[in-house]
């Protein structure tokens, strides 16, 4: 009991230092503090839930092999997360091979708009094809480049950037508040 208590005050660097000397604890506590965050990038990518878990699992089963090589210079969070964006892109990638009909299904639902008046992050990721969704989430959730992105899907830079792009202009479309209401808001003198 006291050990664990030890490893939960510890920072994620150290953590993974003990990790490497083979403290299962001390990776255990890494899993505990970033499996959700992990998980939510995964979906937010497009995996179904039970996906986004099994894939995430196999992230950190990835990393806890490769912990020596984590060597502290960015966050753990976000090589824990790169591992999961390239797994979930290699899955992605053997699923579209398998069907054609991929690209076709999720253009036909891009562009779709809620009536719903409040809509968070992950509706409005919804609403982007698979590519642009994949390509925003490596670049953004994952913290890749976009040369980093490309490299891991296997596409050419300017198609990666494009699809970062039209993402983000079709997010911050969904996700600005409605016209009258910004105007109504300056009126009263609320900005």
């Amino acid at each position: 009991m006291a050990q664990s208590r030890a490893v939960t005050g510890l920072h994620d660097v150290e953590l993974a230092a003990l990790a490497a000397a083979g403290d299962r604890a001390a990776f255990g506590e890494l899993v505990r503090r970033h499996g959700s965050a992990v998980r939510g990038l995964l979906r937010r990518m497009g995996a179904q839930p039970s996906t986004a878990d099994d894939i995430a699992q196999d992230a950190f089963l990835t990393a806890f092999e490769r912990i020596a090589e984590f060597r502290g210079e960015g966050t753990f969070a976000a090589w824990v997360k790169r591992i999961a964006a390239r797994l979930y892109v290699r899955k992605w990638r053997k699923d579209s091979r398998m069907t054609d009909e991929v690209e076709q299904d999720d253009e036909g639902h891009g562009g779709e708009v809620s009536t719903v008046s409040r809509i968070d992050l992950d509706e409005a990721m919804k609403s982007l094809s698979e590519q642009e969704r994949l390509c925003v989430s490596l670049c953004y959730g994952a913290g890749l480049s976009h040369a980093e992105a490309a490299e891991t899907i296997g596409a050419p830079l300017g198609t990666v950037k494009s699809h970062v792009k039209r993402g983000l202009d079709k997010l911050r479309l969904r996700l600005a508040p409605a016209e009258g209401a910004g105007r109504d808001a300056e009126r009263q003198g609320h900005v």
